[in-house]
């Protein structure tokens, strides 16, 4: 028996011993009700974890949580979440849950750009996270979202600056 990955990929992770998905059970895994429940259960389990809660389940929503100082005071000392949020990111992909990726991209980035609230998050934020996005003018958007907010922006180097003058 393989250990049971909360969020699985067709790629290795960390765990050696955890097996990368197939294809196969990718389509097995969204056409089962009761699994892609558990998925969003998982998720918001995950999220709150983050001090982020899920607004909406039909559109991806999402908002700062009641406990969102200490939990975001966790993601500033502990690194490896970072690691843990891009496999979300990945596999919210792979489940077909696109527009949740972008929801979740953008709270990064208005945490880390905006708000300024996560500092330790911003590179894992415009390094991973952003490019975990699957649809190519959602990820058009974010990098120009992020562009708009980034200091110095000059120093904005996610995407090439005429392309992002000109975007829209």
């Amino acid at each position: 028996s393989f250990p049971f990955r909360l969020f699985p990929l067709r790629e290795h992770g960390m765990n050696w011993r955890a097996r990368p998905l197939t294809c196969q059970e990718i389509q097995a895994f969204r056409k089962s009700e009761e699994v892609m429940d558990r998925f969003i259960r998982a998720y918001k389990l995950m999220l709150g974890f983050y001090g982020i809660h899920l607004v909406n389940e039909e559109t991806g929503e999402l908002k700062r949580a009641e406990n969102w100082r200490e939990r975001f005071e966790n993601l500033n000392r502990f690194s490896h979440n970072n690691l843990r949020i891009t496999r979300i990111l990945k596999c919210l992909g792979e489940m077909g849950y696109e527009d949740y990726q972008v929801h979740l991209v953008k709270f990064f980035l208005t945490e880390t750009l905006v708000e300024e609230t996560l500092p330790n998050v911003k590179r894992s934020a415009l390094d991973y996270f952003l490019f975990t996005v699957r649809s190519k003018e959602k990820r058009r958007e974010l990098v120009h979202y992020a562009w708009q907010h980034f200091k110095p922006q000059s120093s904005f180097v996610w995407g090439p600056r005429d392309k992002l003058r000109k975007y829209r």
